[in-house]
């Protein structure tokens, strides 16, 4: 299903194409991280916006949009998804910043009252000075921001992934309406038919009045289930128009076909995957990397800091004459050390970072916990969709089938009773509703369970199953 959001991928994240967080472990290096927050230039900028507006002009939402058309449209409209990007890009700007030096320091004095020297007046004093933090500080600083950059572009996916769950929960959910609207209105057009047979018959006296009278009252039922119907496609269309970002009152077409697909996997393997895969998991396991590094950084702070200056000195000429090195200005280097003194406080920013990791390490095991439970969860649903389509289009609907020709053919022949062919037509809509219910649900726990994995669920087709398409007797 997403072969084709390859392209759109490729669109979004254009502006870190070289970026290694496509890699499924390990920190940035550093000259990967240079790299990467350099990629994000006017240049790759505009290169992302070209490519987006030729995949705007490619997507078109109409009667032959698949599923993967509105994922791609959601992708690449989503303001939440954009939201998420742009929180990745800010983050990737940081890696710059906190690996520059302090900015060096300039500093003018001018003697108010000139000093007086053998070699002439001082008149005026010019200082720049440049401060180093102690050695490895700029360097964990940038390990801490790529570690949190690493964290938001998980954050990214963890949102595209859930943005995807949405756009596809509300297209099977219109997907299942359409084809409840279609069935239902099968049977009241077949009621209908059989409700002129019965006035024929009850003219010539082949029937009775009270079986026409069933028969209008059922329709009337379904018909006005029908309306009920109806009236769902409103709300369900604002939905996946939201998640599109499109006006909510635009119209959609219909949804086509679905795929019947299964796992292809055994729990163990997806639960594996989870843990291992999981954006959100991976976000926070870069958080603890974050507070791993920023305990060490806290310790920095028990070392001085260095700054190296030099001064020039605007000297004039001496009253003297032939005074040996008369009007020389004199050039002053320096070295001036921090000194780390206040050790308390030093003291409370270790424990400060520690205590941070320990709640980030706490918090990545409560999420695996949660998701673990809600991954099992969503198995248990697939497990119990996946059983209910191969009962209802494998065994229940083929018989429904033949009991309602069988109910219909008594009937015809004045052998039958109204009230079971009715019950039997009745049956048989409930089971295939009950069945493109099924069928739709196996999807979206498919959904559901790619979100938790974190990438697309080992799936296979599923060609053993019959079409619930009604035949009308």
């Amino acid at each position: 299903m997403y072969a084709r959001l390859l392209t759109v991928s490729a669109a979004i994240a254009v502006a870190g194409c070289s970026s290694p967080l496509d890699a499924p472990a390990g920190r940035f290096q550093a000259q990967a991280d240079r790299s990467l927050a350099e990629a994000w230039t006017a240049e790759s900028s505009q290169a992302a916006a070209n490519l987006l507006a030729a995949d705007v002009e490619i997507i078109r939402l109409d009667e032959a949009a698949a599923l993967p058309d509105y994922l791609a449209y959601a992708a690449l409209h989503n303001p939440r998804l954009e939201a998420a990007f742009a929180r990745w890009q800010a983050a990737l700007q940081r890696l710059p910043q906190v690996r520059a030096l302090p900015d060096p320091t300039f500093t003018y004095g001018h003697f108010i009252e000139q000093v007086e020297t053998r070699v002439g007046p001082q008149e005026h004093r010019v200082r720049i000075a440049q401060t180093f933090p102690w050695f490895g500080t700029l360097q964990l600083k940038e390990d801490i921001a790529a570690s949190a950059a690493e964290a938001a572009y998980e954050q990214y996916q963890a949102v595209k992934l859930r943005l995807f769950f949405e756009v596809q929960d509300a297209y099977l959910e219109r997907y299942v309406l359409a084809r409840s609207i279609e069935l239902t209105q099968e049977n009241v057009e077949l009621l209908e038919q059989l409700e002129q047979t019965a006035r024929a018959q009850y003219r010539v006296g082949a029937a009775a009045h009270g079986d026409v009278i069933r028969l209008q009252i059922e329709i009337e039922k379904l018909t006005d289930h029908l309306r009920s119907l109806e009236d769902r496609r409103r709300p369900l269309t604002a939905r996946l128009n939201a998640a599109l970002n499109r006006p909510t009152d635009s119209d959609l077409p219909w949804p086509g076909k679905i795929p019947d697909h299964r796992l292809d996997a055994t729990d163990a393997e997806l639960l594996a995957l989870l843990q291992h895969q999981n954006p959100t998991l991976r976000a926070l396991q870069k958080q603890i990397e974050q507070q791993r590094l920023s305990t060490k950084l806290a310790r920095k702070a028990y070392y001085p800091q260095m700054t190296v200056g030099v001064d020039w000195i605007a000297t004039g000429e001496a009253d003297a004459p032939n005074t040996p090195g008369s009007g020389d200005d004199p050039v002053i280097g320096s070295l001036t050390l921090s000194v780390p003194l206040w050790r308390e406080k030093y003291d409370a920013g270790v424990r400060e970072a520690l205590a941070l990791r320990h709640a980030a390490a706490r918090d990545r095991l409560d999420a695996a916990n949660t998701l673990l439970a809600e991954a099992q969860t969503v198995l248990y649903r697939y497990r119990d969709a996946d059983r209910q389509v191969a009962l209802y289009l494998d065994t229940l609907i083929p018989k429904a089938h033949q009991s309602l020709e069988a109910s219909l053919g008594a009937y015809r022949s004045g052998n039958g009773a109204l009230l079971d062919m009715i019950d039997a037509e009745r049956l048989l809509l409930e089971f295939q509703l009950a069945a493109e219910r099924a069928r739709a649900a196996r999807l979206q726990m498919l959904a559901r369970l790619d979100m938790l994995v974190g990438a697309e669920s080992p799936r296979r087709p599923d060609a053993s199953t019959n079409t619930t398409d009604r035949i009308t007797p």
